[in-house]
């Protein structure tokens, strides 16, 4: 990726084919799909890529149990395509980035045989579905078995357990590969630029979108910069926030998006199997919890209620003691709330059709997705969904970009679509990459087993970039802060190579330590502000701004979360 001021001037002076707005996983993969089809792309995101619900997920790659058992429930074909598209979704997601992926194995504990009969014959149909694309089979344990696989867990009064195979990855590295794909295949991209309005054409057609863009990512560093990014067409991709950008286009745009919040915590995986995850299958709300381990902790959640649009998705103490509540009706050893090290919340962009979609509650909701042309303005969005389709939902979206490209010039509505490249496309940091990838970078730096294997699993081929850059000052290989994993030269490559710009956009998902360990990433603030002072050339009140907000924004979480900073 380009520096972010060079990608900046390059924006403003270029045009384009298509201009998405909206960096999640969505938006990401849209734009890498539009450019390899031949495109000339240009991906504008309002905060930073994957700061909304594409960076907040439960890290899993599936079709969804829970929509499996409420197509069963409500013979939902809908429900069923959702399930059947994730799950062959699923193995592309896998095999197009395979450093940031793995298997992982989950067991359900059953109270009763019937439990266990429907669990067990439930999952043998999502096995079913999957197909060619299947994992591995499912099966019934007994409660032997159950207690072997998850030792942490109380088998008393268990009946047995159900055990399967879905997919994990890292959410934030996987965007941010999707990113990197398409500016190495020629696109452009930009974080921290919102647009903030629309150019028409004397038709009403949108021809260029108004965009405020910050040169610098520190408090009060620099006021935003206005410009004009022009297009031949422009793609919504911003899930949660497509209403206020169909608003935007058109006034007269009815409400479409019923946002729902997903609230995680994290707390330490003392005793808990690194290649195993709980599956909590029903809730006193009638939900499906997970408990799944994450860079060495465990991760629980997700919630699922409705939130206003616009609202900030804050985690409470109120929904820290529910997940603890459920969590610990299966653990031998009770964990309490001062062990929680992190919690996180995301918004799933749901979409609704008619005033049925709007009455249902959003857990009964199908994560399904469509394509809307809006044909006063000619604004294409891309609505619903989640994050293991997101490639299947690119696929459609730029399907539909192609047929209104070759309208608007002539071609007619059955003008050819080129076929869609992404299917077996490797991301960035795949090509080259080997599972034994981890042993060559201990050979060519001296580095521990546990660093060699995170270089890896993060930056997969790139690794030896990173390890490079460290290895160019002995400043630069040390931690951000005592005790810390991360080192200040992967600070170093988030700005230069990553378009990281900001404090939060390095702790919070470059290295991810803000959503492991609120305390740890505090600790490692200053050394962060301080590298992007040097590296952006901030003035010292800009950097010490910066760090205040930073650490007050995270004392906020923690005290919404009812936690003592």
């Amino acid at each position: 990726m380009k520096l972010r001021a060079e990608a900046l001037r390059g924006i403003q002076q270029s045009a384009f084919d298509l201009c998405v707005i909206g960096g999640g996983a969505t938006g990401a993969g849209c734009a890498l799909d539009a450019q390899l089809r031949g495109l000339r792309t240009v991906l504008l995101e309002r905060d930073d890529f994957a700061s909304g619900a594409s960076g907040a997920s439960t890290k899993l790659i599936h079709g969804g149990v829970r929509y499996l058992e409420q197509a069963i429930r409500r013979v939902d074909p809908a429900e069923f395509a959702v399930v059947r598209r994730g799950l062959r979704e699923r193995i592309r997601m896998m095999r197009n980035a395979p450093f940031l992926t793995r298997e992982l194995e989950f067991v359900a504990p059953c109270a009763n045989r019937r439990e266990l009969l429907y669990l067990g014959l439930g999952l043998k149909l999502y096995d079913r579905i999957a197909g060619r694309a299947r994992l591995g089979p499912s099966r019934c344990l007994s409660r032997r078995e159950t207690a072997q696989k998850l030792p942490v867990i109380a088998a008393r009064g268990l009946a047995g357990g159900v055990s399967y195979l879905d997919g994990q990855f890292d959410d934030v590295r996987y965007n941010m590969a999707l990113v990197e794909t398409f500016c190495a295949a020629g696109g452009e991209a930009l974080n921290h630029a919102r647009v903030a309005g629309f150019e028409k054409d004397s038709g009403g057609r949108i021809a260029a979108a108004e965009v405020l863009a910050w040169d610098s990512g520190a408090t009060g560093a620099a006021s935003p910069r206005r410009f004009a990014v022009r297009a031949r067409a422009f793609l919504n991709a911003t899930g949660p926030g497509a209403d206020e950008i169909r608003a935007m286009a058109s006034r007269d745009a009815a409400p479409r998006m019923r946002p729902s919040k997903g609230v995680h915590i994290v707390l330490p995986a003392v005793g808990w199997p690194e290649h195993r995850a709980l599956l909590i299958p029903r809730t006193e709300d009638d939900r499906v919890l997970f408990a799944i381990p994450w860079q060495g902790r465990l991760l629980v959640g997700a919630t699922d209620e409705e939130i206003g649009a616009g609202e900030e998705a804050r985690v409470t103490q109120t929904h820290v003691e529910y997940l603890l509540r459920h969590i610990n009706r299966y653990l031998h050893a009770p964990v309490s709330a001062n062990q929680v090290a992190s919690a996180f919340a995301g918004v799933r962009p749901l979409v609704t059709s008619g005033r049925a979609g709007r009455a249902a509650a959003t857990k009964r909701l199908a994560r399904d997705h469509e394509v809307e042309m809006d044909s006063s303005s000619g604004l294409l969005s891309i609505m619903g969904g989640k994050w293991t389709t997101y490639r299947a939902m690119a696929e459609d979206a730029i399907n539909a970009v192609q047929s209104y490209l070759a309208r608007s010039i002539g071609l007619g509505a059955g003008a050819a679509v080129a076929p869609c490249p992404t299917r077996d496309s490797p991301l960035a940091g795949s090509q080259g990459y080997t599972p034994g990838l981890w042993r060559e970078l201990m050979r060519a730096a001296p580095i521990s087993e546990a660093a060699a294997r995170r270089f890896a699993r993060g930056y997969g081929s790139r690794a030896p970039e990173v390890l490079a850059l460290a290895g160019s000052g002995a400043a630069l290989a040390e931690p951000l802060a005592p005790g810390s994993e991360p080192l200040r030269a992967e600070v170093v490559f988030a700005i230069r190579c990553e378009m990281a710009h900001s404090i939060d956009d390095i702790l919070a998902r470059r290295l991810g330590l803000e959503h492991c360990d609120w305390r740890a990433a505090l600790a490692a603030a200053p050394a962060a502000a301080d590298l992007l002072a040097q590296e952006l050339a901030w003035p010292p009140s800009a950097a010490r701004e910066a760090l205040a907000a930073y650490v007050q924004g995270i004392h906020a979480k923690m005290r919404s979360a009812g936690l003592e900073p």
